[in-house]
């Protein structure tokens, strides 16, 4: 088959032509590379770099799509970075490939900004490229990148660790929790070194109202640096929220590679979405960055939530030790469970300055209790200024009073209060939940299916989680009535949050809950249909040792369907309910709930069920259920079996 070569002169022409053009790449990039700069064209020199750049495909590079933080879509990539800065090239946000070659002519031309040019604003680029292609820096422009060189001399990265501030129940915003990275060095106490955080930039402070414009994406999420101690301060002390801390096993190397793309996203945006592109997702990158085979974004393509990443971590061998700082609020309580009521409200009325300090020495009480006292208010004190309840003036003077009267008792005996190390959040149940099982509904058997994309119910365990939080999302029930061959949408909440914070002596926080979704109701004509649902309350919770977690609310219930004669129903009604653990895996929830609805569809609704809850492993369990409904004066009675796996 020789005659391709011999007797097409077009082919053979175009044969000819290429070995040229390879012979002259290879010349030309062997010229520039060892000629002296003055004898070479820079804009020669740099189509070259890119040709090979081309060749070796860097655009396609895992590493690169790290720094772009591009992401796979149906017509080809796009980066989840949106501030148009981000990128040097029209098409970057969408294009890898001209975004690198962008990026090579900016290196190489005269900048426009001598403060800081493309090299150091985007060194993490430059030091990659530069390793790939090996290209010759005395053909660059002079660029000394004094604030970086300046940051890293102050920063002196040696180690790093995931921060993980647990959730705060009483804001929706935060009930997830949240992650950010501590940039350790080995001169510094850890409070004093750099904490690398990624949040939405809003100054709302409805907790609602921020969920609710998280979910779409109307704000505009920004990487800060700040002191770890202020982080501390803000979660732990302020925001009565529990800190652990995940040391990773990075070497010095990998953290100075996760500051470089740190700094190239100074200043930059992406729009903040609370499901998805949040905290916990973009601190992936710059884990990835550090060290990218650990191939963590691309475990998460619908939803991430900060504990899922964390089990990531785990799972990837990136943990090494787990240290646990309890917040200010845990503090105080772990205190305050060892002195009886009275003691307590001796402390409480010693640091509200109600009583003199001194008094306490007129109490025939041990000094063991005395010390406690005092300490207890000290600490409350210390909360109550930080949560902005008393001018500093008046912190002073109480403050100074409380020093006084405690260091009188001396040091004999002085007590040192360690809170127990509950389970870490890593160690509770996955976030997504199946649920197979069957049950008896007006004599008719039936088969369920249950779905949920996340993240925790009252009745699941709580090891790892809250024990009065519940937030559910996309929680899903399907029903089989195979006597009626009948497939039932038994129920869709698009959301389901509970916060049941109880109250005591020291602290008052209020409870609530939010419902919205569809559900099947019982209606006038004695039968199901198929109604959406908004249901609110608020109100107040309490524990007992003996009872456990019991609360009462007051709340709100909008129904809309066709099925209703005059297409809704509005009610208002009260409810109250009981949480008891049976054992340590063995949950039992009780409630009952009235409603009137006094607009639309007149009409009463009553309601009474109990659930329990065995967990035969941490991720999976089996439900119990069991409740009794009165509804337009007809009585319904209905009970379910179901084994759980969480996932």
């Amino acid at each position: 088959m020789y005659f391709s070569v011999i007797t097409s002169p077009i082919k053979r022409y175009g044969l000819i032509k290429k070995s040229i053009s390879l012979f002259l790449y290879i010349i030309i990039c062997s010229w520039f590379s060892g000629i002296p700069p003055v004898l070479s064209t820079d804009v020669a020199y740099i189509d070259c770099l890119i040709q090979d750049a081309e060749q070796k495909q860097l655009y396609n590079d895992r590493y690169w799509h790290i720094l772009l933080h591009y992401k796979k879509t149906v017509s080809g990539v796009e980066s989840l970075i949106d501030d148009p800065r981000f990128f040097l090239s029209p098409e970057g946000k969408h294009n890898p490939q001209a975004e690198l070659e962008a990026t090579l002519r900016a290196l190489f031309n005269a900048p426009s900004d001598t403060v800081n040019p493309p090299l150091c604003r985007f060194i993490a680029r430059y030091t990659w490229l530069k390793e790939k292609l090996g290209f010759d820096e005395s053909r660059m422009p002079v660029a000394e990148c004094t604030k970086f060189n300046t940051t890293m001399e102050v920063i002196k990265p040696k180690a790093a660790t995931l921060i993980f501030p647990a959730g705060f129940m009483n804001n929706p915003a935060s009930m997830f929790g949240h992650t950010f990275i501590n940039i350790e060095t080995a001169s510094r106490s850890k409070l004093l070194s750099h904490a690398v955080n990624y949040s939405a930039f809003t100054d709302e402070t409805n907790g609602l109202v921020f969920a609710l414009k998280g979910l779409s994406g109307f704000y505009k999420g920004y990487f800060s640096i700040l002191p770890y101690y202020q982080k501390v301060q803000e979660y732990s002390d302020i925001g009565q929220r529990d800190i652990w801390e995940y040391c990773l096993n990075l070497s010095e190397d990998e953290v100075k590679k996760m500051i470089m793309h740190i700094w190239e996203l100074q200043g930059i945006y992406s729009y903040y979405y609370f499901f998805d592109e949040n905290c916990s997702y973009t601190i992936l990158f710059l884990l990835e960055a550090a060290r990218p085979s650990l191939h963590l974004t691309d475990q998460f393509n619908w939803w991430t939530i900060p504990v899922d990443t964390i089990k990531a971590l785990q799972k990837a061998g990136v943990i090494e030790t787990v240290d646990y700082r309890p917040s200010k609020a845990t503090l105080i309580k772990y205190i305050a469970s060892s002195l009886n009521r009275e003691q307590q409200v001796a402390a409480i009325e010693f640091a509200k300055g109600v009583i003199e300090p001194e008094a306490l020495n007129e109490k025939d009480l041990s000094e063991q209790d005395k010390i406690k006292i005092l300490d207890l208010a000290i600490e409350y004190l210390q909360y109550s200024y930080v949560k902005k309840q008393l001018t500093k003036d008046r912190y002073t003077d109480l403050f100074l009073k409380l020093l006084k009267t405690r260091s009188s008792l001396g040091k004999t005996g002085e007590a040192t209060y360690q809170p127990p190390r509950p389970p870490e959040p890593d160690k509770g149940h996955n976030s997504s939940r199946i649920g197979v099982g069957f049950g008896l509904k007006k004599g008719s058997w039936f088969e369920e299916i249950r779905y949920r994309i996340a993240y925790h119910a009252l009745i699941d365990n709580d090891a790892g989680f809250d024990s009065g939080s519940q937030i559910q999302f996309l929680n899903t029930a399907l029903r089989y009535y195979s006597a009626k061959n009948k497939i039932q949408l038994k129920q869709l909440d698009v959301v389901d949050i509970i916060s049941l914070a109880p109250r005591d002596m020291l602290f008052k926080p209020f409870s609530w809950k939010v419902k919205t979704g569809f559900i099947q109701k019982m209606l006038h004509d004695g039968h199901d249909h198929l109604v959406y649902q908004l249901n609110t309350g608020g109100g107040f919770s309490y524990t007992n040792k003996f009872f456990g977690l019991f609360y009462g609310m007051i709340e709100g219930d909008i129904n809309g369907a066709g099925s209703f004669k005059e297409n809704y129903a509005l009610g208002i009604g009260a409810s109250t309910g009981l949480k008891k653990h049976l054992t340590g895996c063995w949950t039992m929830l009780l409630n009952a709930r009235a409603l009137y609805y006094g607009l639309g569809d007149e009409h009463k609704t009553f309601e009474l069920s109990m659930k329990h809850n065995l967990a035969i492993s941490t991720q999976r369990s089996i439900t119990c259920e069991v409740s009794r409904i009165k509804s337009f004066g007809i009585y319904q009675t209905e009970s379910a079996v179901l084994w759980n796996y969480y996932f």
